[in-house]
């Protein structure tokens, strides 16, 4: 497999009309053969996880797991684990322990973002209250951060801890928004990098490391998951300007009342700066400013913008695993990557 294709029209017009849902679920599928039992375990066990704690904190992550997701954030720990001659059982942990702290965070996301639903049913907080959502997130970063202290490795362990306050970090500087909208691309890819993209990077690093893998390959897997994540979440934001409501299960810049703004709506604004006038206008709730603003944003061209950067970082998510030993793990994480820059959510 060549994998450092180029950025191509036909591939840019995949990402514009939905294809790629379907096809990276065939990837997962793929990965899920390649892997074993890996993904089942880490459904299994993060089912179990939220068996163990104080209810009503249990029954609204149990809410939550039932509701699916596509655990791509084990699966690149699993695969990575695989490019080192894996997966191990330690691998299988981390796997485990990156999806319990993606949990966390959503169950937290939910209570800060005031969100009503999520995967398509209803908000653990809808259900339980603010309090319960927030506890039960707290209990998936316990367990997370028990099985991940249980493997003994000190290294993984406080990496783990510095992902960790990269993701709070990210969410105090997308919360700062609420008050001053800040259009700068350097906000913007702190709030990527921290809410998003480290997590990718410390899955794949430590997928890898618990493996045995040397260090150079470790170095390679965890950069390759940065870009990729940073590419997972521009897909994200171009769904939430340019996507189908009904398919992904997404409100059109449902974000834009917390002061998150999308990349392409970012991009718009930094090239007619008088944008920002009424982008303040439709967070205050004025229906018709939000309605023009959607209009322009789609006719901008900065859809397709966003699109362009977001292969760039999945070429470079692809870039940094050609310097690993060929392998069908390998080949695998290459072509999801290319997959979820076009992917439907």
């Amino acid at each position: 497999m060549n994998i450092s294709a180029e950025t191509s029209a036909a591939t840019l017009d995949a990402a514009a009309n939905g294809r790629v849902g379907d096809r990276t679920r065939e990837r997962l599928a793929e990965v899920a053969r390649l892997v074993g039992g890996g993904l089942a375990y880490v459904e299994a066990e993060i089912a179990e996880a939220a068996r163990h704690g104080a209810a009503p904190a249990t029954q609204a992550a149990a809410h939550l797991i039932a509701g699916g997701g596509k655990r791509v954030r084990p699966a690149v720990a699993l695969l990575a684990s695989a490019c080192a001659g894996g997966p191990s059982p330690d691998a299988m942990e981390v796997a485990v322990v990156a999806e319990l702290l993606h949990l966390a965070t959503l169950l937290h996301d939910d209570v800060i973002d005031d969100a009503g639903e999520r995967r398509g049913q209803r908000a653990a907080r809808v259900l339980w209250g603010n309090g319960i959502s927030v506890l039960a997130g707290d209990l998936m970063l316990v367990h997370a951060l028990e099985r991940a202290h249980r493997l003994g490795c000190a290294e993984t362990l406080a990496e783990l801890l510095g992902t960790l306050r990269a993701l709070v970090d990210g969410e105090i500087v997308q919360m700062r928004g609420r008050t001053v909208v800040d259009p700068s691309l350097e906000t913007y890819e702190t709030i990527v990098r921290g809410k998003t993209a480290s997590l990718f990077r410390w899955a794949m690093r430590a997928g890898a490391r618990v493996t045995g893998a040397p260090r150079e390959v470790v170095d390679a897997l965890g950069q390759s998951g940065e870009h990729l994540g940073v590419a997972f979440q521009i897909v994200d934001d171009v769904l939430d300007v340019d996507g189908d409501a009904a398919a992904t299960g997404k409100t059109l810049f449902a974000d834009l009342a917390e002061g998150k703004l999308a990349l392409p709506l970012l991009l718009h604004v930094q090239g007619t700066p008088a944008a920002l006038a009424r982008v303040e206008r439709a967070r205050a709730g004025d229906r018709e400013a939000a309605a023009e603003l959607a209009r322009d944003v789609l006719s901008s061209g900065a859809c397709r913008e966003a699109r362009r950067r977001a292969l760039v970082e999945a070429s470079a998510a692809r870039e940094a695993l050609a310097r690993l030993p060929e392998s069908r793990s390998r080949d695998l994480l290459a072509a999801l990557a290319a997959d979820m820059v076009s992917r439907a959510a």
